[in-house]
Order: C-alpha cells, then sequence, then structure tokens
C-alpha cells in the first residue's frame, strides 16, 4: 500500500505541476466514438443532479459504468454507456434508437421533469453535450393552454481534425417533439438519432475556447471587465486615502513622542504610546489563535496555487472534475504550511502543548468540513441525487490510480513535519518594547470605537469593493453563466488583499490610539468579519437572483456557502493579522522608550 501511494503522489505532481496532460482520443474512420450519458437535473439547480437513466428513457439491459476520477465523482458525474453507435467521419439520418412504452406514472415523471426545466448532458471523448428533454409551450391568454412536449430526436454535430474530434455539439428540434399534455397510459415513443461530421481547421488547443462559447451556458463579459474597473478605481482611492492619511498622523505621532520632554509631561501623555508596555502582551487561546492563522495561511497558498495554475495553463479547467481534484491535491499537499505557520507562530508566543496545536490545525477546518458535508450527502441520499458520496467510495475507490483515502492521509502527516520544522526553526519574538507582568487596566471607549463598529467597517469595506464581482462569481457557481477568466480572479483576489491589509492597519492604530491594546484577536476578526456581508450577499442572491428551487438544492447551496465563507474569515484574517503585526512593530520600533 505504501508503494501505491507514493506512485499516486508522484504521477499526480507530474500532472498537476509538470505539464498539462491530454486525454483526447484519436479516432480512424468508421471507428467507434463511445457516447456516454451522464446527469440530468433542473436547468436552475446547479446541485442538484441524477443519473440519466434514473428517468424513463432508452437504456441498455447492462448498464455499463465508466471508470471516473475523483474530481469527477465530486463534480456529480455518473457517466454510463449509451445506445448511440456513433462512427468517426461517417454521417447517419434518422437511426432508430430504440422504442418505448410509456405508462402513465413514467409519462407523468418525463412531465414533472419538463416542467423543472430538465437538461441532459453526455460527454463524448471529454467534451460536454447538452440539451434538453423537452419544452414547454404556453400558448393564449383565454383560454390559456400549458402544453409539453418530449424531444425524440437527438442530432449530433461534430467537427474533427485529422484523428481528433474538436467540438461536439447535440440539439434538438421542434419537428420532433411529442405531445405529452395529456394523460394517457401506454403511449409508444420512438426515439431516433443523427450524426452530422465536419472538417474543420482548428486544433485540440482550441477545444476551451470552443466550451467556453458554448450557447447553452450565458455568456457577460463586457459588463464585466467594467465591474473590475470600477472597483479598481475604488480600491486605488480607497488604499490611497488610508496610506496618505496615515503617514502623516504617523509623521505628527513620531515628531510628538520622540520629542525631549521631562518625566511630569510624560506622565502626561496618551495615545498608542502610553500602552507600549501592554501591546506585545500575547492574546488569550494562544494555540486556538496560532490554528487560525496555520490554516488561513494555507488556505492563501491553495487559492494563490489554483490561480497560477489556471493562468499557467497547467491543466485543462473544461475538463470534468480537473479543478476539483487540483483543488484537493493543493489543500492536501499545503497542509505543511499549516503546520509550519501555526507550530512557529505557537513556539514564538512561548506555547508549550506543541503536539496539541498540530492537532487543533489539523481539525480546525476538517471537522467542520465533515460535518456540513455530511449533512449534505446525507441529503443528497435520501433524493438519490448523484452528487451523493457512498461510504465505500470515499474509502475504497482508487479512480485513475489514485486512491481518493491516500489524500486524506497525507494531510496529516504533513501538518506534522510541517509542525515540527516550524517548531525547530521559530526564533523568540522580537518585539521592539518589554512588557510588563500586571496588565494595563483598560479604558471605557465610546460606541463609535466598539468591537462592532469596527467589524462593521472592516468587513463592510473589503466587500464593497467586490460586491459587483460577487455577482459573477456566484452566477458562475451557482448559475449557468459559463466562463473562466482567472484573469480577472487574480485581479480580484490582489484587490481583496489589499484593501484587508489596509483597512485592518487603520482601524489598529484607531483601536492603539484609544489605548486598547488587545489588536491581536481583533485584527483577525476586523479583517474576516467580511465573511458575514459575503454570507448576508450570498442570501440575497439565493433569495432575490437566482431561480434555485427545492430542499437539496437550498441544503447544496447554504452548506457550500457556509463552508466558503468560513475559509473566507480564516484567508483574510490571516492577511490582516500579519499586516497589523507589521505595523504594529513598526510604529513601536520608531520612538523613543525610556
Amino acid at each position: 500500500m505504501t508503494v501505491r501511494i507514493n506512485y499516486d503522489v508522484l504521477y499526480f505532481i507530474l500532472i498537476i505541476f509538470v505539464f498539462q496532460v491530454s486525454a483526447f482520443a484519436k479516432f480512424k474512420e468508421n471507428d467507434k466514438v463511445e457516447v456516454y450519458v451522464n446527469k440530468v437535473g433542473p436547468y436552475f439547480n446547479v446541485h442538484e443532479t441524477y443519473h440519466y437513466y434514473e428517468i424513463p428513457v432508452c437504456s441498455p439491459e447492462k448498464i455499463e459504468h465508466k471508470a471516473l476520477t475523483l474530481g469527477e465523482v465530486l463534480d456529480g458525474d455518473r457517466m454510463a454507456k449509451s445506445l448511440y453507435n456513433v462512427e468517426f467521419k461517417k454521417n447517419v439520418e434518422d437511426v432508430k434508437l430504440c422504442d418505448k412504452t410509456y405508462s402513465a406514472e413514467q409519462l407523468g415523471q418525463i412531465r414533472d421533469a419538463i416542467e423543472d426545466l430538465y437538461y441532459f448532458e453526455f460527454v463524448i471523448d471529454e467534451l460536454p453535450v447538452r440539451g434538453f428533454i423537452g419544452h414547454l409551450s404556453e400558448e393564449g391568454i383565454l383560454p390559456h393552454r400549458h402544453k409539453m412536449y418530449l424531444y425524440t430526436k437527438l442530432h449530433f454535430m461534430f467537427q474533427y481534425n485529422g484523428e481528433n474530434i474538436i467540438t461536439a455539439n447535440v440539439s434538438t428540434s421542434e419537428n420532433h417533439a411529442l405531445d405529452i399534455t395529456e394523460e394517457s397510459p401506454n403511449v409508444l415513443v420512438t426515439f431516433s438519432y443523427s450524426v452530422t461530421w465536419k472538417a474543420t481547421e482548428a486544433t485540440t488547443k482550441d477545444r476551451a475556447s470552443f466550451i467556453k462559447k458554448s450557447k447553452f451556458f450565458p455568456q457577460t463579459l463586457e459588463i464585466h471587465w467594467l465591474s473590475v474597473i470600477n472597483s479598481m478605481v475604488l480600491i486605488v482611492l480607497l488604499v490611497g486615502f488610508v496610506v496618505i492619511i496615515l503617514s502623516r498622523v504617523l509623521k505628527n505621532d513620531f515628531a510628538k513622542y520622540n520629542d525631549d520632554m521631562d518625566a511630569e509631561e510624560d506622565q502626561e501623555d496618551n495615545g498608542w504610546k502610553i500602552i507600549h508596555t501592554d501591546v506585545f502582551r500575547f492574546p488569550k487561546q494562544k494555540s486556538l489563535f496560532c490554528a487560525v492563522l496555520g490554516v488561513g495561511s494555507q488556505f492563501l497558498t491553495v487559492a494563490t496555487g489554483c490561480l497560477l495554475l489556471a493562468l499557467l495553463g497547467t491543466f485543462n479547467v473544461h475538463k470534468h472534475g480537473q479543478l476539483n481534484t487540483a483543488a484537493i491535491i493543493l489543500y492536501a499537499f499545503t497542509s505543511g504550511v499549516a503546520g509550519y505557520v501555526a507550530a512557529s507562530m505557537y513556539k514564538m508566543m512561548d506555547g508549550e502543548r506543541w503536539v496539541w496545536n498540530i492537532n487543533l490545525t489539523s481539525c480546525l477546518f476538517a471537522v467542520p468540513l465533515f460535518i456540513v458535508w455530511s449533512v449534505m450527502n446525507s441529503v443528497a441520499w435520501a433524493y438519490g441525487s448523484t452528487q451523493a458520496l457512498p461510504w465505500t467510495t470515499i474509502l475504497f475507490w482508487y479512480p485513475s490510480g489514485l486512491s481518493y483515502d491516500s489524500l486524506v492521509v497525507v494531510g496529516y502527516p504533513l501538518t506534522v513535519i510541517g509542525g515540527i520544522f516550524g517548531k525547530n526553526s521559530a526564533s523568540t519574538f522580537d518585539s521592539p518594547c518589554r512588557t510588563k507582568n500586571i496588565a494595563r487596566e483598560l479604558p471605557r471607549l465610546p460606541w463609535f470605537r466598539s468591537a462592532p463598529i469596527q467589524l462593521f467597517i472592516g468587513g463592510f469595506l473589503p466587500f464593497s469593493a467586490i460586491s459587483v464581482e460577487l455577482y459573477y462569481i456566484f452566477s458562475t457557481l451557482w448559475g449557468r453563466e459559463h466562463y473562466t477568466l482567472w484573469g480577472i480572479l487574480g485581479i480580484v483576489y490582489i484587490m481583496v488583499l489589499m484593501v484587508t491589509a489596509c483597512i485592518t492597519v487603520a482601524l489598529v492604530y484607531f483601536q492603539l490610539n484609544a489605548e486598547d491594546y488587545r489588536w491581536w484577536w481583533r485584527s483577525i476578526f476586523t479583517a474576516g468579519s467580511a465573511s458575514l456581508f459575503v454570507l448576508g450577499y450570498s442570501m440575497f442572491f439565493f433569495y432575490n437572483r437566482s431561480s434555485m428551487s427545492g430542499a437539496l438544492q437550498t441544503v447544496q447551496f447554504f452548506g457550500y456557502t457556509i463552508l466558503t465563507c468560513y475559509i473566507f474569515f480564516l484567508s483574510l484574517g490571516t492577511v490582516g493579522f500579519f499586516s497589523a503585526l507589521k505595523f504594529v512593530r513598526y510604529i513601536y520600533a520608531n520612538i523613543k522608550m525610556d
């Protein structure tokens, strides 16, 4: 087992980090092109998918499933061979697929699917093709007629270059649609298909662009660029304002505090200098504090790694499940970052229970993930959705030579190894001020300097900078927008980090100037509070901007959204703390101490 895991690891490192693997098949004339049926589901419920053969359609007597990768399973794919007999470069017309007699119950199931705008997805040579199983027709006002039609013929259209399939599409026609509005038992339906092949000068490198231009899912790229420009202007003004104001204020503070004054004048001094003996007092719950920083650093590494891999084109983002696989592998192999950061910070804060700290770091995200996933998986299992993962799949499955359990097992050891390196390489906490044994009494603060107000400001400003972008991101994740502009996502990512750092530094300065030295946890919560605004926006999007409905989709949406907001909190909280730490070190290192 050990040897297998090692080869799995090496194999996927080569795939993800070195080159882009092409899974495109090469065909000779009249070779069979396998058409895999995959899934069906309501058009507006992205994560409510079922196996294609769960609806009454033409199916073989014995269903043969295709071996899937981990990412494809997590994406809800369940591919199986179909009855379509497609041959390379061979055009056919009106080939009968099967004759199917529908009972009243089966016809009702089809009508319900058409009513909910069910679409199907096939996969042909790694290319997804999609279409609707039927359509609704609203006719007249008085009387109003509500009709439902079942498509009985599919037309496959392929473009090829040499031995490679470049594009694959499927279309339906109202000329081959059966009216199933009336309830009538034992309806005989004849299903058929046609295939058309056409040569093209495009190459396999153009496959991704053709998929992106698919008309089945809409695109809104022009508006997207305008929103990015608006956000960038807002952020430049915001960051410039914070930097200019803080630099001028600090300049006056340094001049004031570094003047030669007698002891009596020093005693009457106020502001952030007077708390210099308490500002570097370590926070409570040091182990949890360091674990948050460790996991936050890990997710920042994962996000940066995914964006870089996508920008460099080292994996095919349009291939089924490949992005999911990349994110899982990056999360597993960056566990050492979490262990290193958490253990090194814990050691610098004079922590002694470093083993407990490493275990806490490992569980900080894994436990909430398991709880939320268990709820979502149980609901999906109850509905019979392909989004549900059986326990046997989780524990024993070996897709594409890589066992899922090997990914689970590799994370904890790397966290331990990173923790050991962090513990052994950590230096002492170099603070420019000496900390007294007895803590200074905290002053009463006015309401506008209280923690809730700081959290609101610290979360609202980063959120306002990306609020327009969130619509497009949510529309991609939970709607049918089909684009992957990784450059734009990279810009948004940098903007969020910049605004978070600047706002956290400004609010920490105001807090210290009010003689409140409890900035450690406050900096994390101030920066991470943007996740609450994201959560609030997600609720607005779900109820006012989307057409999602049903218990399954609701559980999936809010389950994934809560986990995303939690990751958002950990990541931005880490950025906020390290920015504040650098700022606090700077200002206290530049004043004269008694």
